[in-house]
């Protein structure tokens, strides 16, 4: 079913370029043949892997500081109290905002930018695992107490199993948000990378090339949310379909 939703989108791409031919709507075959020229090259290969570094560096920084600052806040109240109006505001500048100030702060440099997509995706993280700290099972940490363990058999046995569906969740949400963001950093400053590529052929008014290599980004994000982040999400919520 889904290679014939892919299978008419096609066609009706293809009839439509055939009815209204213009250089500003190429041709599906137009686009492959672009695909497969900047692939022979290298250059897509080579802006896509780039691009891809750079969304897996912000995803584990943000995932990383975003969760400790989640546990922590969920776990001390007068933390959250106090620090809540600063997620709240983060949550709400601007994208674009952030990645402008990051590249004037600090330079239009490869840490300006994977910080800035960074922090553009840090308070979402931290709400959800904030959340999650929240609707932890007192019983299990009762237990741990018992038992003694220590702070290691804490976080393997009682709170990350607990997390695992919050961490999916804000995992998922970050994929989709960060591949995008990244695609701006690298318009705004960067000189490698799809996002970079894009607006080069933006001035070169080349849409065929502007489809390419947004088709192959896309098409490599998907396939790392069907094949590596919907399994681990089932995965990590597996347990409580069975509890059920």
């Amino acid at each position: 079913m889904v290679l014939l939703s892919f299978g008419v989108l096609v066609v009706a791409w293809h009839a439509g370029a055939t009815i209204w031919p213009s250089r500003s709507f190429p041709a599906p075959l137009l686009v492959l043949q672009t695909f497969l020229s900047e692939t022979a090259s290298g250059d897509l290969p080579y802006n896509l892997g780039i691009t891809l570094c750079r969304v897996a560096a912000s995803f584990v920084l943000a995932m990383l500081i975003g969760s400790v600052i989640g546990v922590l806040l969920g776990s001390y109240r007068r933390a959250d109290e106090f620090f809540n109006p600063w997620v709240i505001l983060f949550l709400n500048i601007p994208a674009l905002v952030i990645i402008v100030l990051a590249y004037i702060w600090f330079g239009l440099n490869e840490a300006a930018a994977i910080g800035a997509v960074a922090l553009n995706k840090i308070p979402n993280v931290v709400v959800t695992l904030r959340e999650g700290t929240r609707a932890l099972d007192p019983r299990y940490a009762e237990m741990a107490q018992v038992y003694r363990f220590n702070a290691l058999d804490r976080l393997r046995h009682i709170l990350i199993p607990q997390l695992q569906p919050y961490i999916a969740a804000a995992s998922r949400s970050g994929i989709s948000l960060i591949w995008k963001i990244v695609l701006v950093v690298e318009l705004l400053g960067r000189s490698n990378g799809v996002g970079f590529q894009i607006n080069l052929f933006f001035q070169l008014f080349d849409v065929a090339a502007i489809l390419a290599y947004t088709l192959a980004f896309v098409a490599v994000m998907l396939f790392i949310e069907l094949v590596v982040v919907q399994p681990l999400e089932h995965t990590s919520t597996r347990w409580r379909r069975s509890a059920a």
